[in-house]
């Protein structure tokens, strides 16, 4: 997982998306293993959903600076 936000702004498009879907299965794990005790730093899930919340923001970015190029 790209950690830094200059990391992730250097993605192509499908890099980003490829990079959501893994946060994201990452976020769910998390989810998994605080449900049955297993994760002992709670503070990951927050830092993975704000991880997805970057990388949705850096992907609608990109998609209206392409509307407005035509």
């Amino acid at each position: 997982m790209a950690s830094k936000q200059s990391d992730l702004a250097e993605l192509s498009l499908g890099e980003l998306i490829d990079e959501l879907k893994a946060t994201k299965q990452e976020a769910l794990n998390l989810r998994f293993r605080n449900a049955t005790g297993q994760l002992e730093n709670t503070a990951e899930i927050g830092k993975v959903r704000k991880q997805v919340a970057r990388i949705n923001t850096l992907i609608r970015q990109r998609e209206i600076v392409a509307a407005e190029a035509g």
